[in-house]
């Protein structure tokens, strides 16, 4: 890895996951155009995202990475980034209040359009097609017109991520993100159940602390981060003709950065040391994320996390772990281990969905939440009996009500499924589910921290 690198450089490693375009000019052309688009994400922000991860890379922060497993053309709208921006909301002030932690908020939004696949093709009804590969590659449709890879899908999910971040920097910075409007964050569904009364009530409590900082005189005019919020975006750095167009020279640094998104993680398919995915990112200054499978060697881990961060800086390596719920107690453990005698500065991130999914009886895939829920508190307990800290959640969700993950306090079974299953690929969780699992998460917060301060005080 010690040869020149430059955007192009990952073209001469070996691929995966990556479509073969039938017209590999056009293509070509669709990278020129998009090289002239303007910036989506700007270096600065990015470097504050770095900042930021550095702090939960050491306890101070939590991480709450979360949104769409693949966003679609067909279902943008303006109703639905609210709606996931607000759950989001509802989960950071849950963990911040409950667990006494500051979050990080990032958003799978505005570029998660591409979906790393099993196999490269499906089987309908005896009919074999090309696997649908996201959005931005081809269409969902089980056609074989659809499923033929399309260049000009990425100028599409340019403008759609474009029009995204725009709303979405507007309810952070332009007012809906106000901790004195966190009454009207409520979703109308989620109002019935028993995690909305939870909120109702943390949102009482919210309230009074804020009366009583207005009458000392710290109010929303005299302190901006009460009415304001930083929300960062992310996304799999999957299609990497979209991701090497999208890659400028920062003029203050002179430094390479992806500005597709704030922060691009690496996917457990992708992963390889020799790889195009490790070599383009290992180029590029964004804080990156790598996702960490069962099969994940330790040895290979720190490999990998000396080619992405040879420097060691706080805050550029997010490890993304992802063993289901069964393994994560075996398989976690070493990895920790050995990141801790390489001496590597990571931030240790849970991702409770990709490691447990399963076949419903109805044929629906699905995730139980309890497992979801089980892998949660399993990376809670290893960190603690590590001696890391647990900097994070990565998880696929929505604000809409949807079916699609079994259980909650809504106790969606098998049957209800079908109700309202409306995902393209994977299963999320729906705004109550991510509720309850954000109290769960400030529970663990609070443990920790209590922890974390009786050994202080035992030194």
């Amino acid at each position: 890895m010690s040869e020149r690198w430059t955007p192009e450089s990952w073209q001469a490693k070996p691929v995966r996951q990556m479509p073969v375009y039938p017209d590999q000019s056009r293509a070509t052309a669709v990278v020129e155009r998009l090289r002239n688009y303007p910036p989506l994400v700007f270096a600065g922000e990015a470097r504050r995202l770095t900042q930021a991860l550095a702090k939960a890379a050491v306890g101070q922060a939590f991480v709450l990475q979360g949104g769409d497993c693949a966003e679609s053309f067909a279902e943008f709208h303006p109703n639905n980034i609210r709606d996931t921006f607000r759950v989001m909301l509802q989960m950071a002030v849950v963990m911040t209040f409950g667990g006494g932690t500051p979050v990080v908020k990032i958003g799978r939004m505005a570029g998660q359009f591409a979906k790393p696949r099993s196999a490269d093709t499906e089987t309908v009804d005896g009919v074999e097609l090309p696997s649908y590969r996201g959005d931005i590659i081809n269409g969902f449709d089980f056609t074989a017109e659809a499923r033929i890879p399309d260049p000009e899908r990425m100028v599409l999910a340019f403008n759609q991520a474009a029009a995204t971040l725009n709303l979405l920097r507007a309810f952070a910075q332009g007012g809906y993100a106000d901790l004195q409007k966190v009454h009207q964050w409520t979703l109308g569904f989620v109002e019935r159940t028993l995690q909305g009364e939870r909120f109702r009530s943390m949102a009482d409590r919210i309230g009074e602390t804020l009366d009583f900082m207005a009458a000392c005189g710290i109010t929303a005019e005299t302190t901006p981060q009460i009415r304001e919020t930083d929300f960062f975006t992310s996304h799999e750095g999957l299609l990497l003709p979209y991701e090497q167009a999208m890659t400028r020279i920062d003029s203050t640094t002179g430094d390479w950065y992806d500005v597709s998104a704030h922060l691009l993680w690496i996917g457990d398919r992708t992963r390889q040391p020799d790889g195009a995915h490790v070599e383009f990112f290992r180029g590029v200054k964004n804080p990156l994320g790598l996702k960490c499978g069962p099969s994940l060697d330790p040895g290979e881990l720190v490999r990998l996390i000396d080619i992405l961060n040879p420097e060691n800086v706080a805050g550029r390596l997010i490890l993304i772990v992802r063993m289901g719920a069964d393994k994560v107690a075996e398989k976690f453990a070493p990895l920790i281990r050995a990141v801790k005698a390489a001496g590597r500065s990571v931030v240790w991130v849970c991702d409770p969905m990709h490691g447990n999914t399963v076949k419903s009886a109805s044929g629906y895939k699905t995730r139980p939440f309890e497992r979801v829920l089980a892998e949660v508190r399993g990376f809670f307990a290893v960190c603690q009996g590590e001696g890391v800290y647990p900097g994070g959640v990565h998880f696929e969700m929505t604000g809409q009500d949807v079916t699609e993950c079994t259980g909650g306090a809504q106790a969606i079974t098998d049957h209800k499924l079908s109700l309202r299953y409306h995902t393209a690929c994977d299963p999320r969780l729906n705004a109550s589910q991510s509720l309850e699992l954000a109290f769960l998460i400030a529970e663990e917060l609070k443990r920790a921290r209590l922890g974390q301060v009786a050994a202080a005080a035992a030194e």
